[in-house]
């Protein structure tokens, strides 16, 4: 069927690279690019479901599942590895310095305070840059439905910044002074 592989072909040069950049601003980028191409693997199993006029939606939508399911996977493995950590008596690992600076900025302090489906919400609009409509796509909701959530979202994400303001944990992230020496 070489006219379903040029449009299939045009429908990867098209969106691969935003649905990559969408997983990868969710998990590290090896992670991603294997998230990408199972997405593109169901979207070829699917290819007759794939609403031609908009695409990128129902995309992200698959990839937020398979992101989904990959996270299920990764904690049932987590689960495990501590359960055999604990039965050797072994301790925790430290993070290293540059995970502990990244977690250490103000929004991600108040993302990581949301609710998995409110950052999600807020994400789908401010690192996605989509639409109401095609944000609710990927939801699997309705336009207004996700007007709300959108709206609810940033509220508590306001409050959670004042919180956060109100606890004195806003802290600048650190930068590297120069030496007086140089």
């Amino acid at each position: 069927m070489p006219e379903a592989d040029d449009e299939f072909a045009a429908l990867w040069d098209a969106h691969y690279d935003d649905v990559l950049g969408y997983a990868a601003r969710r998990v590290d980028h090896e992670t991603a690019r294997d998230l990408a191409a199972e997405t593109f693997l169901i979207a070829w199993r699917r290819r007759a479901d794939i609403p031609m006029d908009r695409p990128f939606p129902w995309l992200l939508h698959v990839t937020m599942n398979v992101l989904a399911n990959a996270a299920r996977g990764h904690r049932r493995r987590n689960r495990l590895w501590w359960r055999m950590r604990e039965d050797r008596g072994l301790n925790e690992p430290v993070a290293d310095v540059a995970t502990r600076v990244v977690e250490d900025g103000r929004i991600g302090t108040a993302l990581r305070r949301l609710s998995p489906r409110d950052r999600e919400v807020l994400q789908l609009i401010g690192w996605e840059e989509l639409d109401v409509n095609d944000a609710a796509v990927v939801m699997g909701c309705s336009a207004k439905t996700f007007s709300v959530r959108l709206h609810r979202a940033r509220r508590r994400l306001s409050d959670v910044l004042a919180e956060l303001d109100a606890e004195g944990q806003s802290r600048p992230i650190p930068t590297l002074q120069r030496s007086s020496q140089s």
